[in-house]
């Protein structure tokens, strides 16, 4: 019987690896969303008075929305983020063959 990583190819092509034009822009805008995450989660820390209906269940759902409202935020690519971390990387893979795509930092 074999398992299923065996079945894997040893060098992966641009789709397998994430890669191509859809899977860099993907990963660029969630990129772009953990640093708007992050950057919420510091303005919720700023807060100016306490909540006087504050619990831990009111804490995960406001985390739970920031998360949410940052995903939304980067698909729609305003911050621009996104589309710096996409130029970078297509710069610097550009000129690699197709199999090397998945190979790490250079």
């Amino acid at each position: 019987m074999t398992s299923p990583i065996s079945s894997v190819s040893a060098t992966p092509t641009p789709a397998a690896a994430g890669g191509g034009d859809g899977g860099l822009r993907k990963a660029a805008e969630a990129f772009e969303a953990v640093i708007l995450r992050q950057l919420m989660a510091s303005m919720r820390q700023a807060k100016l008075a306490d909540d006087i209906f504050g619990s831990s269940a009111t804490d995960n759902f406001r985390e739970m929305a920031d998360a949410r409202t940052a995903d939304s935020l980067a698909a729609m690519r305003q911050f621009g983020i996104a589309d710096m971390v996409e130029r970078q990387f297509r710069g610097q893979l550009g000129g690699m063959p197709a199999g090397r795509f998945g190979g790490g930092v250079q």
